[in-house]
């Protein structure tokens, strides 16, 4: 069953205006893996499956390919992009140098009551690894690992994190539909451990190891692919 979401759900879900919304689903379907690596999508689908008007959804899907995001296939068609392995090596050489920094600088920041709200989120993570529930775990990772980059007060440094992910994130989807949640990246623990210790070095670690986790997952995702 599809499940469509039309602009008043949105600018209800978001409060924002109804082409950020837009933006914003269209967005997050590509950064939580909906789309599929190489899956075509069309104007006149993404406007069906959002419930919107075509104007924002051209407008959506022309700032997500300014980002990287999608990529134009000809005959109106544009897809999510397959990265290479060269294109991959690059996302996790720029993650290694940002977001490590990121902890490091948050840590600096934590407070007990975003040591506690980030905790919260870190129950949801686990729940979703669990319950074997891609999905979930893929938007709690997202909150989590974002929730920290918040605390860096590094908006910069946010924003290119946020922009690496994009690029990832339905790659990384693949990879948890293949090898299961058990399997994917969770450093989480870790890193609250350092947040509550003040320790900058010890969260950028944990951060340094997450990322690991993923970019060796995907490492093997491709290898499989090619036997």
């Amino acid at each position: 069953m599809t499940v469509r979401y039309g602009p008043d759900h949105a600018r209800q879900a978001t409060n924002l205006p109804e082409h950020e919304a837009i933006y914003k689903q269209i967005h997050d379907m590509i950064l939580f893996g909906r789309l599929r690596p190489g899956q075509p999508v069309t104007i006149m689908g993404l406007a069906d499956t959002v419930g919107a008007g075509i104007t924002p959804i051209r407008e959506a899907m022309r700032r997500l390919t300014a980002e990287g995001a999608l990529q134009a296939l000809g005959n109106r068609r544009m897809c999510v992009p397959e990265p290479s392995a060269a294109q991959i090596e690059q996302v996790y050489f720029a993650r290694f140098a940002v977001e490590p920094e990121l902890a490091r600088r948050a840590a600096a920041h934590a407070n007990p009551a975003a040591i506690k709200a980030l905790e919260a989120i870190d129950d949801d993570v686990d729940a979703a690894i669990r319950h074997g529930s891609i999905e979930a775990y893929m938007e709690g990772n997202h909150r989590f690992h974002f929730a920290l980059y918040d605390l860096a007060r590094a908006p910069t440094l946010t924003k290119l994190a946020a922009s690496l992910w994009l690029q990832i994130g339905p790659s990384l989807r693949v990879v948890g539909g293949r090898f299961g949640t058990s399997n994917l990246p969770d450093m989480h623990s870790e890193t609250l451990t350092a947040l509550r210790n003040q320790d900058g070095d010890a969260a950028a670690s944990a951060l340094r190891d997450d990322i690991t986790q993923g970019r060796d997952l995907l490492a093997q995702s491709f290898t499989e692919a090619r036997v």
